[in-house]
């Protein structure tokens, strides 16, 4: 039976075994408010905190640098799960699964110009005397004023709590059902993380994809490591290059237009090597490349891209984004810092695609002013042309004659630039070949491939991949 808000904190009240407290900083109770209004709430609030002040949240929770971070959200979560436990642990463990539930955020200030986001999360007991689980989101509030954004708090709050209590076997309606009661217009959500025994086997990478496919955020962000990233604290004042692609199978050739785009970046920006690490290298597929016609999303093929990205070190950033300049737009909410991004020849030509950009007022140049506005570059690397043998650069792209003049403006103006430093045994590489050839069990696809690419595919059998020996 589908629950409402209120009848979704009156299950949670009318359950024997749940019990816990609530810590929430910076727009009031707006979650543990709904279970003492749906009525029950002895039954399952041991303890209700709000610790504004900076002070008594620092006496508590100890010291924090932002906090509106994951780390202050963390730091509350375990230490109300351990003062439940040590409190209550002796008198009723044996048949209560205990909980704690933290919030903080930043709602809509006085002034109204803040960002308005914030972390939330319950850490829990799936039955009694078991280890705890933990569920982590990160929100950002799209209201346009506090107590609506209040109000949205709330039932993200009380989704959340259901959501780990009754749907913890089902990761994927977990996350559908966070946005009960309310559209992706008022609150979005670009991060979710569970973690422990309650969620074994749950890969978050998947989950990250997930968010993207139901809209309940625009993108998603992960390490190598599969830990899935909050992109306001991974890009914090970081410099960012972007690399697009469909990266099946990941080529020699994706990684030198990383490398050479970097190095034309570095030689604009009078970079020193030692400033190397304020960089963050991001692989970026969307959602329509993912789909690659379908309405559905493989999983394997997308882990399997995944997989290789996090062989040699990438960060990946998954998107809805299909205009490059929305993605631009992305990148510059969340850093200050400088935004590069790097496409081949044949990607910059799809950018003149003037029939792709009919949505908007002002067509093709509206969508060139999006792009370029926040001083982005566009590093673009050669393509040669396997029919002629002929290189193509970002000087020498054919177009039609009457885009020529704003071509040759932003090549003037550096907004694009051509990417020099390049290895030119790694042009003639392309990805849907080496595909192919992984396929037919050629093996001169190992040549086009890094090394540790060539170790997963092998190992997982990833593309159709079939050994010689399972082959025979």
């Amino acid at each position: 039976m589908a629950l409402d808000t209120h009848g979704k904190a009156l299950q949670i009240n009318l359950d024997p075994v749940r019990y816990g407290s609530f810590a929430e900083i910076g727009a009031g109770q707006e979650v543990s408010r709904w279970f003492f209004r749906a009525g029950g709430a002895a039954g399952t609030v041991a303890k209700s905190i709000s610790a504004y002040d900076m002070a008594v949240s620092d006496a508590i929770y100890g010291h924090a640098d932002r906090y509106v971070s994951r780390p202050r959200l963390e730091a509350m979560l375990a230490h109300e799960q351990e003062l439940n436990l040590a409190r209550l642990g002796a008198e009723r463990g044996a048949r209560t699964a205990f909980f704690s539930f933290a919030d903080t955020v930043a709602a809509r200030s006085f002034r109204g110009h803040n960002e308005c986001h914030g972390w939330m999360g319950v850490t829990f007991q799936a039955q009694p005397l078991v280890p705890s689980s933990r569920v982590v989101i990160h929100v950002r509030m799209l209201d346009r004023d506090a107590p609506a954004q209040q109000e949205a708090l709330g039932v993200v709050g009380v989704n959340l709590l259901h959501g780990a209590f009754f749907r913890s076997s089902e990761p994927e309606r977990l996350l559908e059902s966070l946005l009960d009661g309310l559209t992706s217009a008022r609150i979005e959500i670009d991060l979710v993380e569970l973690t422990g025994p309650a969620f074994a086997g749950v890969d978050n990478r998947l989950l990250s994809m997930k968010l993207v496919e139901l809209g309940l955020s625009g993108a998603a962000m992960f390490g190598p490591g599969g830990e899935v990233l909050q992109p306001s604290e991974a890009l914090y004042k970081k410099d960012v290059l972007v690399e697009r692609g469909s990266f099946r199978p990941l080529c020699h050739v994706h990684l030198d237009m990383l490398r050479g785009a970097r190095a034309s970046w570095a030689a604009e920006t009078g970079a020193r090597p030692e400033e190397a690490g304020s960089v963050v290298e991001i692989m970026e597929l969307t959602m329509r490349n993912l789909r690659e016609g379908s309405r559905e999303v493989d999983r394997a093929d997308f882990l399997a891209r995944a997989d290789m990205l996090a062989a040699v070190g990438k960060t990946v950033l998954i998107s809805d984004y299909y205009d490059f300049y929305r993605l631009a737009g992305y990148l510059r909410r969340h850093t200050k810092g400088r935004i590069a991004a790097v496409l081949g020849a044949g990607s910059l030509r799809e950018l003149y695609d003037e029939p792709a950009h009919a949505h908007l007022e002002g067509g093709l140049l509206e969508a060139f002013g999006r792009l370029f506005k926040n001083d982005l570059r566009l590093h673009v690397y050669p393509l040669l042309d396997p029919a002629t043998g002929t290189l193509i650069t970002a000087e020498s792209l054919p177009l039609p004659e009457k885009l020529r003049g704003l071509h040759s403006f932003l090549l003037a103006s550096g907004a694009l630039r051509s990417v020099t430093d390049f290895r030119a045994e790694h042009l003639p590489i392309f990805s849907r070949e080496a595909l192919r050839l992984i396929g037919a069990g050629d093996p001169r696809w190992r040549a086009m491939v890094p090394a540790e690419v060539a170790a997963v595919i092998e190992e997982r059998g990833y593309f159709g991949y079939r050994s010689a020996r399972a082959a025979a």
